[in-house]
Parts: C-alpha cells; sequence; structure tokens
C-alpha cells in the first residue's frame, strides 16, 4: 500500500508541465507575481537575465539560459523575453512556445524601430537613465500617469548595468527573424502602446491590455493560460 501511494506520488510529480518564464526586458522575474496557475499540473520556473557576454548573439545568449532544462517545457515571454524564448525554442524541443506583449519576428516592428534599425539610432538610447528610474520618476511629480509607471519600471528592473542595457537595445533592434512562426501562441494587449496591434498578425487579444499587463491583468492571464498551453484556446 505504501509503495503504491509512493508510485501514484511520483507518477503525479513527472506529470507535471515545466512552465518557464522569462520576464521582459531588465525586468526581474517578480513581474509574473500576479500570475498563478495550478500547482498540481504545472511547475513553475523563473528565468532571469544574465550578463552578456561581449559580442554575443541573441542565439548564444539563448542557449546558455536553455541549460539545465527541464525536457518538453512550455516557454513563456514577455516583450523582449519574447525574443528569447523563440531562440530558446531552436536550442530546446519546447512543448509550446507563447509570447506576451511582443512579437513574432521583426516584420511586427512599429516604425519608429524599424527607423531606429535602420539610422543606428539605438546607440544614442540613453541607457543610463534607466539605471536612475527612481529619480527620473521625481521629474515628473504632478504628471500622475508618468510617475505611476516610472515607479513601476523602477520596482521591477532587476538589470541596471550598463553594458547588459546597451546589448539588450542593440540585440532587439536587431533581431534578425524575418519571418513569424505561426506555431508561436501570441498573446497581446489590444491598447499596447510599445508593439501596436495594427503591426501584428494574429493573436489572443486581451482588451484593455498595455505593453505592462503581465502586472495589471494578471488574472486574465491566471485564468486563461492553462487553456492556451493545453491547447483548449484558440487564436483569434
Amino acid at each position: 500500500m505504501i509503495v503504491n501511494a509512493f508510485k501514484r506520488v511520483k507518477t503525479t510529480m513527472i506529470n507535471k508541465i515545466p512552465v518557464y518564464f522569462m520576464p521582459g526586458l531588465a525586468a526581474s522575474p517578480a513581474i509574473f507575481e500576479n500570475i498563478s496557475l495550478p500547482e498540481d499540473r504545472y511547475t513553475c520556473h523563473y528565468l532571469t537575465w544574465l550578463m552578456p557576454e561581449k559580442n554575443e548573439t541573441i542565439a548564444h545568449y539563448a542557449g546558455r539560459l536553455t541549460e539545465g532544462m527541464e525536457v518538453d517545457p512550455v516557454l513563456i515571454g514577455v516583450s523582449f523575453g519574447g525574443f528569447i524564448v523563440q531562440e530558446m525554442a531552436k536550442t530546446i524541443k519546447a512543448r509550446k512556445v507563447i509570447i506576451i506583449s511582443s512579437v513574432r519576428c521583426n516584420a511586427e516592428f512599429p516604425r519608429r524601430m524599424r527607423f531606429a534599425k535602420s539610422t543606428h539610432a539605438y546607440y544614442l538610447f540613453p541607457t543610463r537613465l534607466m539605471q536612475e528610474m527612481g529619480w527620473l520618476a521625481q521629474m515628473f511629480v504632478g504628471n500622475n500617469a508618468v510617475t505611476r509607471r516610472l515607479n513601476l519600471y523602477d520596482k521591477f528592473m532587476s538589470v541596471r548595468d550598463k553594458k547588459y542595457l546597451d546589448w539588450a537595445f542593440k540585440t532587439i533592434i536587431n533581431w534578425d527573424r524575418c519571418d513569424p512562426d505561426m506555431s508561436v501562441v501570441h498573446i497581446h494587449g489590444d491598447a499596447d502602446e510599445v508593439f501596436p496591434t495594427k503591426y501584428l498578425k494574429s493573436f489572443i487579444p486581451v482588451p484593455g491590455g498595455t505593453h505592462v499587463m503581465v502586472l495589471t491583468k494578471g488574472k486574465w492571464l491566471s485564468e486563461h493560460l492553462p487553456g492556451i498551453i493545453e491547447g483548449s484556446v484558440q487564436l483569434q
């Protein structure tokens, strides 16, 4: 009886689906604090940003993140993390790849990002300011919307190293994936201001979702992710 019970517990553990979450640019895994998945069906793992090596490609970087992963995982990436999990899927066989508030390829970039690539304007981005979001928020006292957004970024930013930030912006703008992989499940807010929906192909829309909806739409994501992972929710 005890042996059989142990076998049942062991089988249940083995059958759990491993889910890996990759946060957005410079963000910590704390951005997923409002998302919960049933513990009896999933094991959740939260990835953190590594420091890039000199002249490291996104493919090599993504490969480093897959080291030690469980087999047949679900990969979920937010914004720049969505780029990363798509690259990770080239290295490791994934059960499913899901991106949130992101894009499937550079053809879905808004015009300003295409312009930044053609002019190398990403070199001019003031990454130093991203290291000092708290100070920057004080400059907008009186503008509640801007102050709230900057304080939010400041709270969840885990990587403030200029080397990482410079690498990240250059890597985002120069992403060389030209064709969308339509097997990648795309969840996107209809009010996303970073990646406007008019540039996207098919996606699962989240009403009222902005680019930071991983924080503000945790209830929606918690309710729908199991169905999306297991195939009962279809693209619209």
